[in-house]
């Protein structure tokens, strides 16, 4: 089984310490950082963009995981491999071309994502599986942080472990949406190995990042 991996959203953090909130995330024992990039248009938010990320890549040596909710998606993905991401996730309905915009990222030496809402069923990436380094369950419908968690995911997170396993295939399996410390166990059993989580990292136990982490990873 993969080590289990915390990455913090920082779309629950103070936007105006950003800087500083990623360096107690690094104090604090995060693997990544996760940066939801919204565009008011394919989700109904708006939160950073490339110039931002750049800036903010100074402030850790921490992989950048870098979840585009933008559309059109592929015309802009060299902007966020520039400002920084180390793995770019984009969504199938964002994009003309899955392929095509899978290659775009690999050309670039960024790792691939895929994200899949709460209603985008499997059977579109089945056939594509060996072609990318993550897969993104969303486990709310995306646009805005603090939601609760659908426990309705849970079997699609079953069955893309089973399919990993019977294909022997390598890609990690990322959930983001609700995360906290009573249904990580539950999406870890079912075969996540990268937890995105925001308000439970930043909020809870009066805001101990580490206390938080290390008990989302089940420690």
């Amino acid at each position: 089984m993969k080590k289990i991996q915390i990455s913090p959203s920082i779309l629950s953090a103070d936007f105006s310490q950003l800087g500083n909130e990623i360096k107690r995330l690094e104090k604090g024992g995060a693997d990544m950082i996760h940066v939801d990039v919204m565009d008011g248009h394919f989700v109904p938010n708006l939160t950073i963009g490339p110039p931002v990320i750049k800036r903010l890549r100074n402030c850790t040596k921490l992989p950048f995981d870098v979840h585009l909710m933008i559309s059109p998606v592929h015309k802009y993905i060299e902007d966020y491999s520039k400002a920084g991401a180390d793995i770019i996730t984009i969504h199938p309905e964002a994009t003309d071309n899955l392929i095509d915009s899978i290659d775009h990222i690999r050309k670039l030496n960024k790792k691939v994502g895929v994200s899949l809402n709460p209603d985008t069923k499997l059977n579109i990436i089945e056939n594509i599986l060996d072609k990318i380094d993550l897969v993104l369950i969303m486990s709310v419908f995306p646009g805005f942080g603090g939601q609760k968690f659908m426990h309705e995911v849970v079997e699609k997170i079953k069955n893309l472990k089973k399919i990993k396993d019977e294909k022997k295939l390598n890609f990690d399996i990322e959930v983001d949406g609700g995360i906290n410390f009573e249904n990580s166990k539950i999406v870890i059993e079912a075969g996540a190995n990268i937890l995105v989580s925001g308000t439970t990292i930043f909020k809870e136990n009066n805001g101990n990042i580490k206390k938080n982490i290390d008990s989302l990873k089940l420690e």
